[in-house]
């Protein structure tokens, strides 16, 4: 009698439990057989799942680690375990990541495999290769320093460190090791070498939006669109011409996330009415003849949402009308300030913004109607 449990790598014969896993095509030229298979020495298949699974887990961890020496990242000559026979004896750098990137990688946007890998990355050109245990508090300020090092600025040491920071702290408890993570409490000025982002003034918004009014361009719809919505660049330029949408008699721009563009925090998934220049921009939009899905098609090719181009030809457009000091990501601070100058509520603000409103009751209910928060929207036109 044969009986199987593929979902958890299982195979039933004569009353024993074995296990079985497929070798991945592209790591078979290290395999005498195509298949692993082996008996777990028990009837039980409580007992049978768990051991799989746990196996099934090194396999992973044992595969990504071959996989590494095709990737290129910083550390990868280090991190690249290939042919490591002890993959199950001691946890490594490489281990966690593995891990992390199996349990928490799931329907996530490449950037965040990218971000996991350069900030290990960069820890093990910093200090080198090690088991988990191995790594000190020596360690961790040498890190930070050696960041430091590198020209980053302290927002961006604090991303590096929080990402390794949480890349260990799941390995520790996943893999039941009883040791502090050196890395966490590790103090550094999270301001050194930030540089604050100065809101665009009342007056060179309106200047800005005459200027955009002249061009009436693909570029310039964008700008005028975030100018009066807040929204992040990113978020408007990955927007689809389907986003925008009527609702309760308002006009409004719904920002969710696509495949080519996520959105940075589950708060950003909002709708925000469209007034002003916004508004303008997204009739313009729409009143084009274009077999094009896509709001910006020029920013986008179906794959993913390219906002780093959009960027850099806005600001340096923005630069020549309004001077240094401003990017386009300035219009979300002016925002800000221009609710908070006609005295809306900040739980409308952060709904507008898409921003985190913190505490408990934030989350009950559905928010603010769209009516109300279009009223601020124009009251801060007039402001």
């Amino acid at each position: 009698m044969l009986a199987t449990k593929s979902n958890t790598y299982t195979f039933q014969k004569n009353g024993i439990w074995y296990f079985s896993r497929r070798v991945p095509t592209d790591l078979r030229r290290h395999y005498r057989t195509g298949r692993i298979a082996y008996s777990l020495r028990t009837r039980s298949y409580r007992k049978a799942r768990v051991r799989a699974l746990s196996d099934a887990a090194k396999l992973d961890r044992h595969w990504y680690i071959m996989r590494m020496s095709a990737e290129d990242i910083p550390g990868k000559h280090l991190l690249d375990d290939t042919g490591r026979s002890d993959v199950g004896q001691g946890a490594t750098l490489s281990d966690a990541v593995a891990l992390y990137l199996r349990l928490k990688g799931h329907n996530k946007p490449p950037v965040f495999e990218a971000t996991v890998k350069r900030g290990c990355g960069y820890l093990v050109d910093c200090c080198g290769k090690k088991d988990l245990a191995a790594y000190t508090r020596a360690d961790a300020t040498k890190f930070r320093d050696y960041l430091f090092d590198k020209g980053l600025n302290g927002a961006s040491v604090a991303r590096i460190f929080g990402t390794v920071r949480a890349v260990i702290n799941l390995a520790l408890s996943e893999f039941g090791l009883s040791i502090d993570n050196p890395f966490s409490n590790v103090y550094f000025d999270r301001s050194a070498g930030v540089k604050k982002r100065l809101p665009v003034k009342p007056e060179d918004i309106k200047k800005v939006q005459e200027e955009c009014y002249k061009a009436d361009d693909e570029k310039r719809w964008l700008i005028a669109l975030i100018a009066d919505t807040g929204m992040r660049l990113a978020e408007g330029t990955g927007l689809l011409r389907s986003d925008f949408v009527e609702q309760d008699g308002i006009l409004c721009v719904n920002v969710r996330p696509h495949p080519w563009r996520s959105l940075k925090t589950s708060s950003s998934e909002r709708l925000i009415p469209l007034v002003g220049s916004a508004k303008w921009a997204v009739k313009r939009i729409m009143e084009q003849p274009t077999a094009s899905e896509f709001a910006f098609p020029s920013y986008n090719d179906g794959e993913r949402t390219n906002a780093n181009s959009a960027s850099a030809a806005l600001n340096k457009w923005l630069k020549t009308k309004i001077g240094q000091g401003y990017t386009i990501h300035s219009f979300r601070h002016s925002m800000r300030d221009r609710l908070r100058a006609v005295e809306c509520p900040s739980e409308i603000i952060d709904q507008i913004g898409g921003w985190l409103t913190q505490g408990v009751g934030a989350s009950y209910g559905e928010g603010y109607p769209l009516q109300v928060s279009k009223n601020w929207l124009t009251h801060s036109l007039n402001e």
